[in-house]
């Protein structure tokens, strides 16, 4: 009798410490996919707001957990990606955290990849319009520049001796617009609903998201002077999705929006809030950093 008793008691302890593993599993799971998670930063583009070997910690409850067919997604297949609702929206200032838009070495076609991160500061919301001017970033309707302004005066003195160490042309690449990173824009920043009329310059500036929103390749027919969309003429566009502005604070070195375009907002994973964790190159803890709220 002792002998069954004991076995019972050991099998009643098993399942518990079994039913406690799986719903801290299950626990942590939520947390991740709803909540917050962490992510390390490898490189110096958001210096000083970000040092490589900090990790952060990234809230997604607050502006709504993205929910999508993960192994679909590592397939490298087409998903729907679907928002939580949350109770605030990104704003411009923000640090978020993103899935690279653009394909490798393709940076005219949208596409998601699950495993590429990205951590920029969002420049401008849907619905602004974001002009360059000198190297310096500024929205319309707001009086001073916004954004490092202290890197972007080393943008300012860039000459063209300097090309050498930084790419000066920018999006969307067309030498007939002569856009650069020190002279961009006005770009209007689209937000869901808006509707824009097509002609060439809008083709350009828009050609990745509306072919990206239809499935079908956007086109500027010269001969004619039309937009189609597949097969199709189209004279307007109305957008489905919101898109952001997304620059490093470091912006001499930082691979951004001013080369390869806008981020949707579905690729957005959540708002960077606070380091929890830094070393240096050495291994060594920067304790000064460690919980370090994320501005």
């Amino acid at each position: 009798m002792d002998r069954k008793q004991n076995i019972k008691k050991w099998l009643d302890r098993g399942i518990n410490v079994c039913f406690y593993l799986c719903m801290t599993l299950v626990a942590y799971v939520v947390l991740q996919v709803f909540v917050l998670t962490s992510f390390s930063i490898p490189s110096d583009s958001m210096e000083p707001t970000l040092l490589p070997g900090d990790k952060i910690l990234v809230e997604k409850c607050a502006t709504g957990a993205r929910l999508f067919d993960l192994p679909a997604a590592l397939a490298r297949e087409e998903v729907e990606i679907h928002r939580v609702p949350g109770w605030r929206k990104f704003r411009r200032g923000d640090v978020l955290v993103f899935n690279f838009p653009y394909q490798e070495e393709r940076w005219d076609s949208i596409a998601f990849d699950v495993t590429k991160y990205f951590v920029k500061r969002c420049m401008a919301v849907p619905g602004d319009t974001l002009e360059i001017c000198g190297g310096y970033y500024h929205v319309r309707g707001m009086e001073a520049p916004v954004g490092n302004l202290e890197a972007q005066a080393q943008v300012a003195a860039l000459t063209e001796v300097d090309t050498a160490r930084v790419v000066l042309n920018s999006y969307p690449w067309d030498p007939s617009l002569g856009w650069t990173i020190q002279h961009f824009g006005p770009l209007a920043v689209p937000r869901q609903g808006q509707t824009v009329r097509l002609d060439r310059t809008m083709c350009l500036l828009y050609r990745p998201l509306i072919s990206h929103e239809q499935g079908r390749w956007l086109n500027w027919r010269e001969e004619d002077g039309v937009a189609t969309l597949g097969d199709s003429v189209v004279t307007a566009y109305t957008f489905r999705e919101n898109y952001y502005f997304m620059a490093g604070d470091k912006a001499l070195n930082s691979q951004d929006s001013r080369y390869w375009g806008l981020l949707p907002e579905s690729f957005i994973v959540g708002r960077a809030f606070r380091v929890w964790w830094s070393e240096d190159e050495r291994g060594k803890p920067r304790w000064k950093r460690i919980f370090k709220a994320i501005q």
